[in-house]
C-alpha cells in the first residue's frame, strides 16, 4: 500500500497541472502525426482533390475525429491499466496475437521496401544521379543506424525537425495557393458526388496511419508517462497529433484542387507527387518545385522513421511470452530487447531483396488481407478492452466514445470487406 501511495505521490508531482506546463511535454503525438502522414495520405488527399476539388474537407475532418478516438484508446489503455496493447489483446484470447503474429512478419517485410522506395522516388527527383532503387537501400541503412544508435529523445528531436520542414514546405505551399473562403466552407458540408462513395470513404479511413497507431503506447512509456494522472495530458497530445494531421491532410487536397482539378491530369501513386511537383516548377517557380519535393520526402522519411522506432516494439512485445526466463517475460519492453533489434533489421535487411528482384503477388495479396483487418481489429479490441473491468470504472468508455469505435468498426470493416472482395474475386 505504502508502495502505491508513494507511486501516485511520484506521478502527481511529475505530471504537471497547468495548460502551458502540459502543452510543454507534448511529443509523443508529434511522433504518431509525422509516422501517421506518409505519402499514402498525400497521394489520398491529391486524388480527392484533383479529382473533386475542395469536396471532401469534411472527410478528411471526419477521418481525423475517428483516428483522434482509435489512438486516445490505445493511450487510455495503456496509461489506466498499466499494460501494451498487446497485453490487452493476450487478454482477450490465442486469437488476437495469432492474426498480429502473421500480420506484422508479412507487413514488415513489403512495407520496408514500400517505406524505402517513396523516401527514394522523392530524394532521386532532385538529386537523380542515382537510381532509386540505390537511394531506397540507402534510406534503409540511414533509418536502421538513426534508430539502432539512438534513444526515444533523440528519435523525438528528429521528428519534431522533419515536422518542421513538411510545416514549411507543404503548408507553406498551400497558403500561397489559398482558395476562396468561400468554397473552403463549402468543402465542410457532407457531399459525396456521383461515382466517389469509395474514395471518400477511403480518404476517411485512410487519414493518420493504421498498424502505427498500436505504437503510440510505447512512446507514452518512453517519453515517462505513466499511471492515470498522465491521462490529460495523454488526451491533449493525441488532439495535438490530429490536428497536425488535419492541417497537412487538408494543405495536399488544396495543392491538388488549385494545380490539377479540372486540368485532367491523374494521380497514379507516388509517381504522381513527382508529376505535381513538375507542373509546379514549369508552371510557377522552379523553388516551389524543391518545396514540394523536399515536402514529399520529409513525409516519406518522418513516416520511415516513425515504423522503424514504433513497429519493433511490438514485435518484441509480441515473442515475450516465448522465452523460457520468467524475468524476460516480464521485463518491460526496450529499444535495446534482442527482439526489437531483430525486428529491426528484418524491416531493413530482407525488404531490399524486393527493391532488387519485385514484389511477389502471393504476398501482396496476403498482405493486402491481413492488413484490411487490422483497423476493424484495433477498433473492436479496444471497445471490449475499454468497457471492460481490466480498468478502473472513472477510465472506461463513456457514451460518445463507444458510438465512435462502433462507428469505426462497421467503416473499416466494410472497407475491409471491399479491399478482399477486390483482391479475390
Amino acid at each position: 500500500m505504502q508502495t502505491e501511495v508513494n507511486q501516485k505521490s511520484e506521478e502527481f508531482i511529475t505530471a504537471p497541472a497547468t495548460f502551458i506546463g502540459k502543452f510543454k511535454k507534448v511529443g509523443p503525438g508529434f511522433v504518431a502525426a509525422a509516422t501517421g502522414v506518409g505519402t499514402g495520405d498525400l497521394v489520398a488527399a491529391l486524388v480527392a482533390g484533383t479529382g473533386y476539388g475542395l469536396t471532401f474537407i469534411w472527410a478528411i475532418v471526419v477521418g481525423a475525429i475517428l483516428k483522434y478516438f482509435l489512438n486516445e484508446g490505445v493511450g487510455r489503455w495503456n496509461l489506466a491499466s498499466g499494460q501494451t496493447i498487446l497485453q490487452g489483446w493476450r487478454s482477450l484470447g490465442k486469437w488476437t496475437t495469432g492474426y498480429f503474429g502473421i500480420y506484422i512478419i508479412v507487413w514488415g517485410f513489403v512495407y520496408g521496401a514500400a517505406a524505402t522506395s517513396a523516401t527514394a522516388m522523392a530524394m532521386n527527383a532532385m538529386l537523380p544521379g542515382l537510381p532509386i532503387w540505390a537511394w531506397a537501400i540507402i534510406h534503409g541503412f540511414l533509418g536502421f543506424a538513426l534508430i539502432w544508435m539512438g534513444h526515444y529523445g533523440f528519435f523525438e528531436k528528429m521528428m519534431m525537425v522533419l515536422i518542421g520542414v513538411m510545416f514549411v514546405t507543404v503548408i507553406g505551399t498551400a497558403l500561397l495557393f489559398l482558395p476562396e473562403f468561400e468554397l473552403m466552407i463549402e468543402g465542410f458540408a457532407p457531399r459525396i458526388p456521383d461515382g466517389s462513395l469509395m474514395l471518400a470513404l477511403g480518404l476517411v479511413g485512410g487519414v493518420g496511419g493504421t498498424i502505427t497507431m498500436a505504437s503510440y503506447g510505447y512512446w507514452l512509456k518512453e517519453k515517462g508517462w505513466k499511471g492515470s494522472s498522465w491521462m490529460s495530458i495523454m488526451r491533449l497530445d493525441s488532439k495535438v497529433a490530429y490536428f497536425i494531421t488535419t492541417l497537412f491532410t487538408l494543405a495536399l487536397l488544396i495543392i491538388g484542387s488549385q494545380f490539377l482539378f479540372g486540368t485532367g491530369i491523374s494521380i497514379d501513386g507516388d509517381k504522381g507527387l513527382i508529376t505535381l511537383a513538375d507542373r509546379m516548377g514549369s508552371e510557377f517557380n522552379p523553388l516551389l518545385r524543391w518545396l514540394f519535393l523536399i515536402g514529399f520526402w520529409s513525409a516519406a522519411f518522418s513516416s520511415l522513421l516513425g515504423v522503424w522506432n514504433g513497429m519493433p516494439y511490438l514485435f518484441a512485445d509480441f515473442v515475450r511470452p516465448f522465452y523460457k526466463s520468467e524475468k524476460k517475460r516480464n521485463a518491460p519492453v526496450s529499444d535495446r530487447d534482442s527482439a526489437y533489434r531483430a525486428y529491426l533489421i528484418w524491416l531493413t535487411f530482407p525488404p531490399m531483396l524486393l527493391l532488387l528482384f519485385g514484389k511477389p503477388v502471393e504476398l501482396i495479396i496476403i498482405y493486402g488481407a491481413l492488413g484490411a483487418l487490422f483497423m476493424p481489429f484495433l477498433s473492436g479490441t479496444l471497445l471490449w478492452l475499454l468497457n471492460s473491468s481490466r480498468i478502473d470504472s472513472e477510465y472506461r468508455s463513456k457514451t460518445l466514445s463507444n458510438v465512435v469505435l462502433t462507428l469505426c468498426i462497421v467503416l473499416f470493416g466494410f472497407l475491409a470487406v471491399h479491399s478482399i472482395i477486390e483482391k479475390f474475386f
